[in-house]
This record gives C-alpha cells, structure tokens and sequence, in this order.
C-alpha cells in the first residue's frame, strides 16, 4: 500500500497509478452529486466539464456558503450512471459502500470515504459554487475546493481490483471450509 497526494483535475495517469488498498488525498476541484443530480445529467446534461473531475457521492449541510458536514452517501443508488458519469471525464468516485468494477477499467478508480465522518470532512471543503440548485441542498450539484480531503482508500482500481468483493469472495469461501 502507498500514500498518494494528487490535485483534480485527475490524469489518466494519475489513476492508472493507484492500486486497491493504497491511501489517498485530494487537493482541488470537486464535485458532489447524488441521485437526482445524475438523473438530471442523464436527462439534459452536465452544466459544467467534469474532465478529469473527483465526484463525491454526498448530500451535504450547507450555511451560509460553508460546509457543516459532507459525509458520504451510499454509492449503490448512483450505480446505474456510473458509466454516464465516467463518459464525461470524471476519472475518480467517490462515496461509501462500492460500485460494481467494470466501468473503472483502465480509465478512473472508485474511493472510499468512511462514514460518520461527515464533520471531518466539513473542515477539508470549502464552497465555490453550486449547480442545479432546484434540486434542494442535498442533491444540489456542489462545487467545492479540497485541501488534503481524506483519508480515502482506493476500493476499486483501474485492474477492476475490488476490495468489496474480495472482501465477500473471503467470507464466502470461510462459510464453505
């Protein structure tokens, strides 16, 4: 396992070189989306370049332009527009909970945020703008500038390693031996 240290936007390169299980922290650009923003996307398209962008699968508590907290959500509800989301440049996800491996092959890795550390989280992310502001606070398109945001661990690699299933594959085998 390595530590990493990468700004947004992200390089294919950048994400080429992470594997499964290696640490991470973003400085820069991201984005925070859950699902009626990506309904939204699929339906009229994104209102802004998501190449190269870190998309943080969050409903966050905002006043007054600053952060409260900005804990993950669930990704598994946003599965079904991952590859949308992917298409348009977006070269790493982040949430909690995984995403199936296949579309990240070669080209973006899913992170993983921990839960409950939605506090945390406030103290590394500071606004810079909001999109699709129509869709209520949570599910508004945020922008936000990072500072050393994480720790996150790489749970899906560009080699479709996947922590989540090894981690079901191990449990499996030990209920058959």
């Amino acid at each position: 396992m390595s530590e990493h240290h990468l700004h947004t936007p992200l390089t294919k390169e950048d994400v080429l070189k992470l594997k499964a299980g290696d640490v991470v922290f973003l400085s820069g650009t991201i984005y925070s989306a859950r699902d009626k923003a990506h309904a939204l996307i699929r339906r009229e398209g994104c209102p802004i370049s998501l190449e190269g962008a870190a998309l943080y699968h969050c409903g966050p508590l905002i006043q007054k332009a600053q952060v409260l907290s900005a804990g993950p959500t669930t990704s598994g509800r946003m599965a079904r527009y991952t590859e949308e989301m992917l298409a348009l440049g977006v070269r790493a996800i982040i949430g909690k909970g995984g995403l199936p491996a296949e579309p990240f092959f070669n080209r973006a890795v899913y992170l993983a945020y921990p839960g409950g550390c939605g506090a945390a989280a406030a103290r590394q992310l500071r606004v810079l703008g909001v999109h699709l502001e129509e869709l209520g606070m949570a599910e508004s398109l945020w922008v936000f500038e990072a500072t050393e945001f994480g720790p996150m661990i790489v749970a899906v690699d560009s080699q479709k390693r996947d922590l989540y299933r090894e981690v079901r594959g191990s449990e499996k085998n030990r209920k058959t031996d």
